[in-house]
């Protein structure tokens, strides 16, 4: 991955981090050049986060990272958070994942 890919990935990092911090959640990006040793956006419990900032994501295979590092880092239901430049962010994430979540809003 080129200097500008990592650098262009890690803005996206801090700048979800703090756009969650502006809805009071305690988002904290992850380390700087952590190249996967450590997850993209910590201090949701229950969420991983796999954090995307590109003009043309390859949604399948963003998803399949957000999974198996969910799984390597047991740190919750794998969400895939995503923007293109002068757009919002999305969030993708399984139907079951989401049936389950949106279930716990209902009790």
């Amino acid at each position: 991955m080129g200097k500008m890919s990592q650098r262009k990935g890690r803005d996206g990092e801090l700048e979800l981090a703090a756009k969650l911090q502006e809805y009071g959640l305690p988002a904290q990006a992850g380390q700087a050049v952590s190249f996967g040793s450590a997850p993209d956006i910590t201090g949701l419990p229950g969420v991983h986060i796999e954090c995307k900032r590109v003009e043309r994501l390859n949604i399948p295979a963003a998803f399949s990272q957000a999974v198996k590092d969910s799984e390597k880092f047991h740190d919750g239901i794998p969400a895939l958070f995503h923007r293109r430049n002068r757009q919002g962010w999305l969030v993708t994430m399984s139907l079951d994942d989401w049936i389950e979540l949106y279930k716990s809003f209902l009790v």
